[in-house]
């Protein structure tokens, strides 16, 4: 079924794919996250360290919608990729995910910019609906 069909017969409005940058240094999560993110129609960019995402922002041909942050990466263990993050992608949403999360990080990742702070574990079954609600806050 096209899109022109899918509308008609269902009366959904076609969403057009997020582009995703997945942060995450273990490879497993970074694998499941943009698996689950790339089966829901997403285009995904994935990155292992502060390093790649910062030249993964720089050299996607599209722009960033989201990008999920863990919170600590082997070249990055504060909050200072997030506050690059935003300045260079202002119109980006951006939610934090951590093992280590305290209610200090979690007040500075909000203060900064962050659209939810995460705790991993979590379940992957809602990870969409928070992509496109994190999408939807940056572009209301």
């Amino acid at each position: 079924m096209n899109v022109a069909e899918n509308f008609a017969v269902t009366g959904n409005i076609p969403r057009p794919p997020l582009c995703v940058l997945v942060v995450d240094d273990e490879t497993l999560i970074r694998w499941s996250i943009s698996e689950a993110r790339t089966g829901n129609g997403h285009d995904v960019v994935e990155a292992g360290s502060a390093e790649d995402a910062l030249e993964a922002m720089a050299s996607t041909p599209r722009p960033i919608d989201v990008v999920l942050l863990d919170y600590r990466l082997p070249d990055s263990t504060d909050l200072g990729l997030l506050a690059s993050i935003r300045r260079t992608l202002p119109h980006s949403a951006v939610v934090l995910m951590t093992a280590f999360g305290t209610p200090e990080v979690a007040r500075d990742a909000m203060s900064l910019g962050a659209y939810q702070v995460l705790d991993k574990p979590f379940d992957m079954h809602g990870l969409d609906s928070l992509v496109r609600d994190a999408y939807a806050a940056s572009h209301a």
